[in-house]
């Protein structure tokens, strides 16, 4: 039999039943009532408990919020052996989907950066040529694959580039707890077909790119000297950390070079000490000047 594992939720209302292998193949559902529960058998099942409100199907895990006629010491137990025995029976979880794209075998490891909120997801093929950082859900509708993630509790910001995914967690869970859930499904995710980026939807972002390079010729000289060094010396640096740096800003009279810090580089507690110690020093002696200050506008 399945062993279910019961977590918590930072809702109380809602509960969460792990199993120990992936019950759904890069797809995640919601039903918020039994009339809805056509290509879900054991969601089916679930409704006919009173206390049932909404159920969630994901990944590794059942999620189910309760209503407040009954608290969940009372009854969480009942529901991990209900969806056991279900599950033990031969219960199908979700009825498979009859157009699966054909699968594409890839590898997917985690791979550390400086900032310990932050992890790498490497896959082993390009994903984009782009580089885009999404905070929230809301920013994410030209990424699938980050609006699917985003559905994790613990995910807080995700930043993408070339052939990895960069993820920063809440503090509220320990990588070891997790990275194997979020690997299985990035990997599971591609593997499926899943879209990693929809290129078309962040034509707005080029756009923004472009207009920078456009504009570089506008630069003072000081500005233009900048932004080599950072796409030279820095930028390939912070990009094997899972990152990115980007320039905003130089301010002739006060001297300070303002730059965008993201994925793993943004929140990251080391991000000071290399942006004084490292990229500093750099402009100054690169630029033979002492004067020059780098501040970070997201630090």
């Amino acid at each position: 039999m399945s062993k279910i594992t019961i977590k918590e939720t930072q809702n109380p209302s809602i509960l969460k039943f792990e199993f120990e292998d992936f019950i759904t193949q890069n797809e995640s559902f919601e039903f918020k009532n039994i009339d809805e529960t056509k290509n879900s058998p054991l969601a089916q099942q679930l409704f006919y408990l009173p206390f049932v409100k909404t159920v969630y199907i994901s990944g590794n895990f059942i999620a189910i919020e309760r209503f407040s006629i009954v608290d969940w010491d009372d009854v969480k137990d009942a529901v991990a052996e209900q969806i056991e025995l279900f599950v033990a029976n031969g219960g199908i979880i979700i009825v498979p989907s009859e157009n699966k794209t054909q699968k594409q075998p890839i590898t997917v490891y985690g791979e550390t950066t400086p900032n310990p909120a932050a992890l790498k997801f490497v896959v082993n093929r390009m994903l984009t040529k782009n580089t885009v950082e999404f905070k929230n859900i809301d920013e994410a509708a030209a990424s699938p694959l980050a609006q699917e993630l985003f559905k994790f509790p613990y995910v807080k910001e995700i930043f993408i580039d070339e052939n990895y995914i960069s993820v920063t967690k809440y503090a509220v869970s320990e990588w070891q707890d997790i990275t194997l859930e979020l690997r299985t499904f990035i990997k599971q995710f591609i593997e499926n077909g899943g879209t990693v980026l929809d290129e078309s939807l962040i034509v707005a972002h080029t756009e923004i790119e472009n207009s920078k390079t456009e504009n570089f010729d506008k630069l003072d000289v000081t500005s233009q000297q900048i932004i080599n060094i950072l796409e030279e010396y820095v930028k390939p640096a912070v990009q094997a950390d899972g990152g990115n740096i980007a320039f905003e800003s130089y301010d002739e009279e006060t001297k300070t070079a303002k730059v965008i810090l993201q994925g793993a580089c943004s929140g990251c507690p080391s991000s000071t000490f290399t942006l004084k110690s490292g990229i500093e020093n750099m402009l100054k002696s690169m630029l033979n000047d002492e004067s020059i200050k780098v501040e970070a506008v997201n630090a």
